[in-house]
């Protein structure tokens, strides 16, 4: 059994997250510079079993695609060429951005951390695999 492990894919910097083998919760792995991500993440396949990556769909409220999709569409062609072994599936990652900061404030951290994009993305990226395990326990009830 794999994890799953989570991309909330940005311009600059991406988040990921990572569940536990059991596949119940969501946590934080880190935020790299984006131009880094593919080294990031094959390194970290060499290391650990990944049985699926969700990857953020970005939506706007009337349900079209935000400008980033037009990032996120090669990124995800690239992961699926250079690992076909792993299913990637896009989740609707409106509203993480809020929630992440949210959930910093009220984790009751300084407001210079709270001004840490970096750990903005991270935590969007476990909000997104949180949904997203969720989201499947809902569907095999």
């Amino acid at each position: 059994m794999g994890r799953y492990l989570a991309i909330d894919y940005g311009t600059k910097r991406t988040g990921i997250a990572v569940s536990d083998n059991l596949k119940i919760i969501a946590n934080g792995l880190t935020t790299v510079p984006t131009h880094t991500l593919l080294y990031y993440l094959k390194s970290y396949f060499e290391k650990e079993n990944v049985e699926k990556i969700i990857v953020g769909l970005p939506k706007q409220m009337n349900n079209e695609y935000s400008e980033n999709m037009k990032h996120i569409r090669p990124f995800v062609k690239k992961l699926q060429s250079l690992y076909p072994d792993i299913p990637v599936e896009l989740y609707d990652e409106r509203f993480t951005s809020s929630l992440a900061q949210q959930t910093i404030i009220e984790a009751g951290l300084k407001k210079k951390d709270r001004q840490n994009k970096a750990l903005v993305d991270e935590v969007s990226a476990v909000i997104i695999l949180q949904s997203y395990m969720e989201s499947l326990r809902l569907q095999n009830r």
